[in-house]
């Protein structure tokens, strides 16, 4: 497996080596010791998640916090995203900045969020299928958010915006600046 870190420390993109022939391919797409080794640290994944979306579809800016807090492993299943993380790490001199990253079937790439990062992604496929993995149990009363839109995070989120499909929930979510963090 092929990885690499991000300008946002502890966030890496992960490439697994695919084996394919004329039955198809085979892949490793998680292995604990090889993941604890690139990551630098053991992270303890509880739940697992997958959801289906349409062109369009922008999920997030989504985080928890404080003792609830989660790291997230994402992959996509079928389609494509455009997947987006964002420090929210408040000493961290990559504060407010985020990456992106293409993950979809073709390319079977992965991106490890770490605690402390906000998370998103746009489907830029007719339909996509997400998967992530969850070091920590969802919490309601610590869930937080920041506005797709915010203008300090700059985000580019490769389609027009008259074509975004947003809950109502994830228009109504502040702006980094006035962020619960």
């Amino acid at each position: 497996m092929k990885a690499t870190e991000t300008k946002l420390k502890g966030c890496f993109i992960l490439e697994p080596a695919i084996f394919g022939d004329e039955r198809g391919y085979f892949f490793e797409s998680f292995n604990k010791e090889k993941f604890t080794e690139i990551i630098g640290k053991e992270v303890n994944f509880v739940q697992d998640n997958q959801s289906f979306s349409s062109k369009g579809v922008l999920r997030g800016l989504h985080y928890q916090t404080g003792e609830f807090a989660q790291a997230k492993l994402v992959r996509v299943l079928q389609g494509s995203v455009l997947d987006i993380a964002v420090d929210l790490r408040k000493g961290s001199p990559t504060f407010g900045q985020h990456v992106s990253v293409e993950l979809s079937l073709e390319n079977q790439k992965q991106l490890f969020v770490p605690r402390g990062f906000a998370h998103g992604f746009i489907v830029l496929s007719e339909t996509a299928t997400f998967f992530y993995k969850c070091d920590n149990f969802y919490n309601k009363e610590s869930e937080g958010g920041i506005i797709y839109n915010d203008s300090t995070l700059n985000i580019d989120w490769k389609l027009p915006q008259n074509e975004f499909i947003i809950s109502e929930k994830d228009t109504i979510l502040p702006n980094l600046d006035n962020a619960k963090l």
